[in-house]
């Protein structure tokens, strides 16, 4: 039941035919009592700034879920970032600070490492390599950083967008060894598949599997389906991995908590109240 009370997320983006925001976070709202809506608006690039704008002179505005076409445009049009949105170069979630200022931040990262995380993967000290320099794989890169890694390899088929992503990294995060010019996936704890390889049949893949070692755990990006070549490969010499769309139902929690819609009972029982977000957000999805 929409109120008068009841806050606005905005889902901006076209077309909005795909969208399955609205599916998922609005029966888990009814669920979860919490009095907000999430209201698909679709909006094409050429009026997007000024749109984006007015939706924020909303008293009622929570914040905007932000898809394709906008999220690089939307990094550019905010007035505070966090260095996931500096170092990925896309923004997809906006709030409004108190002070009126626009604050984006994205969660293609924080939803990979929440998500590797639950399944027991330690990535303090870890060495990881991210293969793909693009939007997705730089937010999983500033994550992971973020997260403690001690060595952090990067490889893209452009080299420039490699090294460009490991010069933004090096700004906001010192500690980690950076490397790039290799995709060699031996002697790392983590690793990612952050390309669209997958998405097309016969695809080639991201690596040579046979030089993956059995220990390291592998986490894909590809959601088109759930068991890539790629992870199919990997998982035959017996390595942990973690499916694309993980990253995306991991991201649930990290959004309501940036727009504030946790309510106490999720902050005192986190991991309760995330696994409850989960396990819809699953029976929604693959149904």
């Amino acid at each position: 039941m929409i109120t008068g009370n009841s806050a606005i997320v905005a889902h901006i983006g076209f077309p909005t035919h795909s969208f399955k925001a609205p599916m998922i976070y609005n029966p888990y709202f009814e669920r979860a009592g919490i009095d907000a809506v999430v209201v698909p608006m679709g909006c094409r690039p050429e009026p997007f700034p000024a749109f984006l704008q007015s939706v924020f002179t909303l008293e009622n505005i929570r914040g905007a879920l932000i898809t394709m076409p906008h999220k690089i445009t939307t990094a550019g049009l905010l007035d505070e970032v966090s260095p996931a949105v500096k170092i990925s170069g896309s923004c997809n979630a906006v709030r409004c600070a108190k002070d009126g200022s626009l604050v984006g931040d994205m969660f293609d990262g924080e939803g990979f490492v929440r998500g590797v995380r639950r399944k027991g993967c330690q990535l303090e000290g870890a060495r990881a390599l991210v293969v793909g320099a693009g939007g997705v794989g730089s937010a999983i890169a500033a994550s992971l950083a973020a997260a403690g890694v001690a060595s952090l390899g990067l490889f893209d088929a452009r080299p420039e967008a490699a090294q460009g992503l490991r010069d933004r990294l090096a700004t906001h995060y010192p500690r980690p060894v950076l490397s790039t010019g290799s995709n060699d996936p031996a002697g790392y704890d983590l690793l990612v598949n952050a390309t669209p390889m997958g998405m097309n049949e016969g695809d080639p893949l991201p690596v040579d599997v046979t030089r993956v070692s059995p220990e390291t755990f592998v986490g894909e990006v590809v959601m088109k389906t759930e068991m890539t070549a790629f992870l199919k490969a990997v998982q035959a010499r017996g390595c942990r991995f973690q499916v694309g769309s993980d990253m995306l139902f991991e991201q649930i929690p990290a959004y309501l908590e940036f727009f504030r819609l946790s309510d106490d009972d999720a902050r005192r029982s986190a991991l309760a109240r995330n696994a409850e977000i989960l396990i819809h957000l699953l029976i929604t999805i693959r149904q």
